[in-house]
């Protein structure tokens, strides 16, 4: 919600896709320029009716950020059989912007911004097994190949979006205090991963370590907005700026290299056409 108000106080007007309606507009009360539309990440039939109200609407699209995700879940499938974090944090954005895409090229000059997460170096995207059908399920990897998809769709679509005018991005915002993402995840898993003490309480030196909401929307805003990024596309960005390269988890920055493969990229479009049933060719 923090880019929703960054956005809309500088003028944009803001259409916000969301599940609860109502929950949408307590947290954005008192906001201007701001719309509420329902849409469901999780069932392709909403995601196709949002996007077809808005194409009907005859309105430019500028700026496309794919900022809804999930994380820490048990094992869920939806309609079609795919693990719930592949189908929410990837194949919604994917049909997303397949579907919104006249709308961005009659701005003639967009931007795809699709948040993703340092998380993507917990897994490279599995193509032998990318639903958990014949695998174990360990929900940090489900999660992570999720993010790396971002990464890679990100690159992709950068390079098949130039001839109109649209690039795109992928983002890190950071860990940040404050949200509901790890609102399922059992308590033994963060004291396992040294998140929390024995009674659930924050350890300091994790709490110290977490941005504030407005710091984890800046990066967002960064993208969708600085002049400096004109001429450049398909990275992966972190704290206002393009992130480096890096395979060690415990950096806790850069972005790993195999999430950025170009050949992987493609293989992963083809793949995801057949996973959607849509062919985006941009």
């Amino acid at each position: 919600m923090e880019t929703t108000k960054v956005l809309a106080a500088a003028g944009a007007t803001v259409i916000i896709p969301a599940r609860d309606i109502e929950k949408a507009k307590k947290n954005l009360e008192g906001i201007r320029n701001v719309e509420i539309v329902a849409m469901d990440l999780m069932s392709p039939t909403s995601i196709d009716a949002f996007a077809e109200n808005f194409i009907a609407s005859g309105r430019p699209l500028h700026l496309l950020i794919n900022n809804a995700g999930i994380m820490w879940v048990p094992l869920r499938r939806d309609a079609r059989g795919i693990e719930s974090q592949l189908a929410t944090n990837y194949l919604a954005l994917f049909q997303l912007s397949a579907r919104l895409w006249p709308s961005l090229k009659k701005a003639n000059g967009a931007r795809v911004i699709n948040v993703s997460s340092h998380g993507h170096h917990f897994a490279p995207f599995n193509f032998d097994d990318p639903h958990f059908l014949h695998s174990a399920y360990e929900t940090l990897q489900g999660y992570g190949q999720s993010k790396t998809a971002v990464n890679l769709f990100s690159m992709e679509l950068d390079v098949r979006g130039q001839s109109s005018h649209i690039r795109s991005y992928a983002v890190h915002p950071g860990s940040i205090g404050g949200t509901e993402l790890g609102r399922e995840a059992p308590l033994e898993l963060f004291q396992k991963m040294g998140f929390v003490d024995v009674n659930g309480n924050m350890l300091p030196e994790v709490a110290a370590s977490l941005k504030t909401i407005p710091q984890g929307a800046a990066t967002t805003v960064w993208c969708a907005t600085s002049p400096l990024l004109e001429h450049i596309g398909g990275v992966y960005c972190e704290d206002g700026d393009i992130a480096v390269l890096s395979s060690d988890m415990t950096d806790q920055k850069g972005v790993h290299p195999y999430s950025l493969d170009e050949t992987n990229a493609k293989k992963l479009w083809k793949l995801t056409e057949e996973m959607t049933g849509i062919r985006f060719n941009p």
